[in-house]
């Protein structure tokens, strides 16, 4: 059983509370002029016939809400689940004064006094397997909510995911596990999860112990999974979820929180989860604590232990509150290290 202080779940349960509320183109050839009746004449040949058409896409376009890149042979699909914009509080980062959270928003020129936090599922076409990573927050009005609509516009439908692997259970990565009228948004998939964070979510001694702000997040995770029972795989860290898909032990976070490294061909993605929130604050400042993880000290060691070796190998990495569509590279930075993200392309 995953022990966590009293003293770690008060310290989390206020940003618990917080989050809890809140196809191939190209020109055809022209139809060449018939010849005169009774000639034996043959028209002569077009050279701009087999010229492609600038105008036309030479690969699948992207969609709007979603984007497609490669990894090796892995197709990544990254789908927008929304964004919110919430107030920055005078706890939104518990150890840095206000101010200085403003003035990193304004560096990075962003509004002082909110917080804009996006949220980007993957799905992953791993040897013609349609792998989610996450959910995102499910079927809810307003500005998140998204990725039911967008696998529509995909033309993918939810009954043909394979499988569907859960990096935590904040009901950002969740409540999407379920439609609108509560029954299983993907029917058809396998459903996996971290084994640590299943063991403390579900103990209820946890459960008894846990601050008033927290209770409502342990409330949230049996209703999600209770369509599921009998039917969740739990899995274990270093170990392969999926081909190539690996299971990556970065708790603080949550006590189980887990991120993947996908290995394909010569490249490499590594899924973060949520190791870092907005980069601006959490990417250049790797020491800063914020409200959301758990076990704070905890979180930031695994974020500069992380961040370290995907600085020095130039690993791409993903993140669920990066800004859409959330793939870039790191470089360390001082104490802190700078963000760079992809250059978006319009077709894969």
């Amino acid at each position: 059983m995953t022990e966590v202080s009293r003293r770690t779940l008060m310290a989390g349960a206020a940003g618990m509370a917080g989050a809890i509320a809140g196809g191939l183109g190209g020109a055809a050839a022209q139809t060449p002029a018939q010849p005169v009746a009774g000639t034996q004449s043959t028209p002569a040949p077009n050279p701009d016939a087999a010229k492609p058409d600038p105008t036309k896409a030479s690969g699948p376009v992207q969609v709007p809400s979603a984007y497609r890149y490669k990894v090796g042979d892995v197709v990544v699909t990254a789908i927008s689940d929304g964004m919110r914009t919430i107030p920055l509080s005078d706890t939104f980062v518990r150890n840095q004064p206000k101010d200085a959270v403003n003035a990193a928003l304004k560096k990075a020129y962003l509004p002082e006094n909110q917080v804009p936090i996006s949220f980007t599922v993957l799905l992953l076409d791993i040897g013609g397997k349609k792998v989610l990573i996450d959910t995102g927050n499910g079927g809810q009005a307003g500005p998140v909510g998204l990725v039911r609509g967008t696998l529509q516009d995909l033309e993918i439908d939810p009954a043909s995911i394979d499988q569907v692997v859960i990096s935590h259970f904040h009901q950002d990565h969740i409540n999407g596990l379920l439609a609108a009228d509560g029954t299983p948004a993907f029917p058809k998939a396998q459903l996996m999860v971290p084994e640590r964070e299943w063991a403390f979510w579900m103990d209820d001694g946890q459960m008894s112990r846990a601050p008033d702000g927290l209770k409502a997040g342990f409330q949230n995770v049996r209703r999600v999974f209770k369509p599921f029972e009998g039917k969740v795989e739990r899995y274990a860290w270093d170990k392969e979820v999926a081909p190539g898909l690996k299971a990556v032990g970065t708790p603080g976070h949550t006590p189980g929180h887990t991120s993947f490294e996908l290995d394909s061909g010569f490249d490499t993605l590594f899924i973060q989860s949520d190791i870092t929130n907005l980069p601006a604050l959490f990417v250049a400042n790797p020491g800063w604590h914020a409200m959301f993880d758990m076990d704070a000290a905890a979180a930031e060691a695994v974020r500069r232990k992380t961040y370290d070796r995907l600085a020095a190998d130039r690993i791409l990495v993903a993140g669920y509150h990066f800004p859409f569509p959330g793939a870039a590279y790191l470089e360390k930075q001082g104490d802190g290290y700078r963000y760079q993200p992809v250059y978006w392309r319009p077709v894969l």
